[in-house]
This record gives C-alpha cells, sequence and structure tokens, in this order.
C-alpha cells in the first residue's frame, strides 16, 4: 500500500527596495500551503522548493522579517530568480541556481 505524501509548508516572502530583509508575509502546512502556492502561480510568481529552507522559515513569525542567519541563503536565491526573469525577458544571461551553504 503507498504511503500519504506528508502535508507540504509553504512560505511567502516579499522584499522591496529598501527593506532591510525580506519578510514572511504568508505561511502555512496542508490546504493553506496549498493555496499560496496555488496564488503565487496564478500571479506568476515563481515558487521554488526547498524543503530545508521552508523549514527554516517556517519559524519566522508572519509579518517579521527573516533572521540574519537566513541573508546569504535567501540573498542567493532572490539572485537567481532575478536572473530567471531577466532570462525570460531577454536582458540577461542565465546563471547557475544556487547551492545549498553547507
Amino acid at each position: 500500500m503507498e504511503q500519504p505524501k506528508p502535508p507540504v509548508n509553504a512560505v511567502a516572502l516579499a522584499y522591496h527596495a529598501g527593506d532591510l530583509a525580506p519578510k514572511v508575509v504568508a505561511k502555512g502546512r496542508g490546504l493553506i500551503a496549498d493555496e499560496i502556492i496555488r496564488r503565487a502561480r496564478e500571479h506568476g510568481i515563481h515558487v521554488h522548493e526547498s524543503r530545508e529552507l521552508v523549514a527554516l522559515l517556517m519559524q519566522v513569525d508572519l509579518d517579521k522579517n527573516i533572521p540574519p542567519a537566513l541573508y546569504r541563503a535567501v540573498a542567493e536565491l532572490l539572485a537567481w530568480l532575478y536572473h530567471i526573469e531577466s532570462e525570460q525577458h531577454g536582458t540577461k544571461k542565465p546563471i547557475a541556481p544556487p547551492t545549498a551553504a553547507g
């Protein structure tokens, strides 16, 4: 018999020029996570899957900035996403996706 999949977790971040750090603007598990992902895709927002990063971000309270310990990982992800968007618009060359810091 097939094991049921564990519920999915999702965290949405927002970052605007001038902000001190990205902020957790939505997070959830199971059906709420599914809805966060659905809405992101519906609005053309890239969904990146990283269980390790999501597990850490799930510990951050809503409407709070990410902790300094996560700045590098999130900055690398945001830079990679920027290049993906730029490539889609034909303005930049693609770069390799970020690697997990060990």
